[in-house]
């Protein structure tokens, strides 16, 4: 990790560092008192608080601290300014379910049923209550855990927050809903733990204000905290907190499928969207300061997969259900004032599933033996500051036969019958197929892909998978839908 602009190696890291280091120049550190008091209720814990924010469709340049120049995301910048912005972070997948299978077991989502769902949709799969869970292992550690907003890893009654370790749960089931009728595809879909209820409001704000109300909760106890806020902001559709006009158009339409707004949006609402979130991501960081909790709280700020239709991507290619470098690539920042000195930006290669072993490691626990994490523990990156290590990831994606693996700074990539080697580090757009210059890096990376693969669940003809069409996006011109099974 360094202080200064990492202007080296890369397009890529020179680009993001010095967009990072202007835009945080700007932003007002988090209040932390200089004594760093403790809360009065916590007092007796050296245990970390945890509040993991998992944004939903952002894209890598969606944040001003990562370039986004049309519209300013203080609060968040403002996190990345007192923790470390890492300039290589990596989703599990290009779609949000099976990420979010990844990030809550800590393992490839490969391994599990669903978690070949890309993303689920009506098949009766999901998360298994026996499977350990980040929420499960840390109830073990003695948190209080919540999620609040998205779930998406399966349906009741099989399926559940309440059933893979959480304590308590107020959001949505399903993969995305209106902002204000707070409908999905199969009508509304808000819930308070396992009972369906009637909300007034703009979603972001209503999960803002819900995620305060749990703190405040939380600090009256004596157990540290772990929630989960996962904001349904950007994802579609389009609606920014003063569109109820159109949520109204949409719902009047009679189209379930109305839901995907392909005749909507814009830049500005998009900006809209994102700097709301942004506004109420600052309202909780002011809340735990005003608690005396910032100090001893980790807080993470991510996103589920590679930017949607409106997102930037810059430097990169591709976008959301696409192995391409912008249909993984995503903001993320980590904060946690006690323990990581502020200001410092990562060229570590970090992935979903990686949070899972670091907060449990932070929290005094360990993933569970029979299920080892496919992660790797970050805490003596962020905190104790040692050196960046080589890593090999590997992914699939069933629409295309798309396949992916990066070891070091090569990536392996195959979309259909065309197979590519990219030096991503040199080259983050992924233009220079450098296969034939360099067929022995191409044998080995692929090779990695192939041993990855084996071990994984195959590929099956019944999961869902998704991508965009020349009929939906006109950048698309010529791509179908081909979800293949080899």
């Amino acid at each position: 990790m360094t202080n200064i602009p990492l202007s080296r190696r890369s397009l890529l890291t020179s680009v993001a560092s010095a967009t990072g280091a202007v835009m945080l120049s700007g932003v007002v550190a988090n209040p932390v008192s200089a004594k760093k008091a403790g809360p009065t209720s916590q007092a007796g814990t050296s245990r970390p608080n945890i509040l993991f924010i998992m944004a939903d469709d952002l894209g890598y340049a969606d944040l001003s601290c990562y370039g986004r120049r049309e519209y300013e995301t203080p609060a968040i910048d403002s996190l990345a300014a007192n923790g470390v912005r890492f300039l290589q972070g990596y989703a599990n997948s290009a779609v949000c379910s099976a990420t979010r299978t990844g990030l809550i077991t800590g393992r490839y989502q490969n391994r599990l049923p669903v978690g070949l769902e890309e993303p689920l949709g009506v098949r009766d799969v999901g998360l298994p209550p026996e499977h350990p869970t980040l929420p499960s292992l840390l109830k073990k550690q003695g948190y209080e855990t919540s999620l609040i907003g998205k779930w998406h890893l399966g349906s009741l009654p099989k399926y559940g927050p309440l059933q893979s370790g959480y304590d308590h749960f107020w959001g949505f089931r399903g993969g995305g809903v209106d902002y204000f009728t707070h409908k999905g595809f199969a009508g509304p879909d808000l819930w308070d733990g396992d009972d369906p209820i009637n909300a007034e409001g703009y979603m972001t704000d209503l999960l803002g204000q819900r995620t305060i109300d749990s703190i405040s909760n939380s600090a009256k106890g004596t157990k540290p905290f772990f929630i989960s806020l996962h904001f349904s902001a950007p994802h579609w559709p389009w609606e920014g907190p003063g569109d109820a006009a159109e949520a109204r158009r949409l719902d009047e339409s009679g189209k379930p499928t109305a839901i995907f707004h392909y005749d909507g949006g814009s830049m500005e609402i998009y900006s809209q969207m994102v700097t709301r979130m942004d506004m109420q991501v600052g309202r909780i960081i002011e809340h735990l300061s005003n608690l005396n909790l910032l100090d001893n709280t980790i807080i993470i700020f991510t996103s589920d997969n590679g930017g949607e239709r409106f997102s930037n991507t810059w430097p990169f290619t591709g976008r959301k259900t696409e192995l391409l470098e912008g249909g993984l690539r995503i903001p993320t920042i980590v904060q946690w004032p006690r323990r990581i000195t502020g200001g410092k930006t990562s060229d570590q290669v970090v992935i979903s599933m990686d949070w899972l072993p670091t907060l449990l490691a932070a929290a005094g626990g360990a993933p569970a033996a029979d299920y080892p994490s496919d992660g790797m523990n970050l805490i003596p990156h962020i905190v104790d500051g040692a050196p960046s290590i080589e890593r090999t990831l590997s992914w699939r994606y069933k629409n295309l036969d798309q396949q992916a693996c990066r070891q070091g700074d090569w990536k392996y990539l195959k979309i259909l019958e065309n197979t590519f080697l990219f030096n991503v580090v040199d080259d983050p757009m992924e233009r220079a197929n450098l296969k034939d210059r360099f067929p022995e890096k191409y044998a080995q990376v692929k090779a990695a892909y192939d041993a990855w693969d084996a071990q994984m669940l195959p590929l099956s003809p019944d999961t869902s998978s998704h991508g965009f069409t020349a009929d939906q996006l006109a950048d698309h011109y010529g791509a179908k839908m081909q979800n293949s099974v080899r």
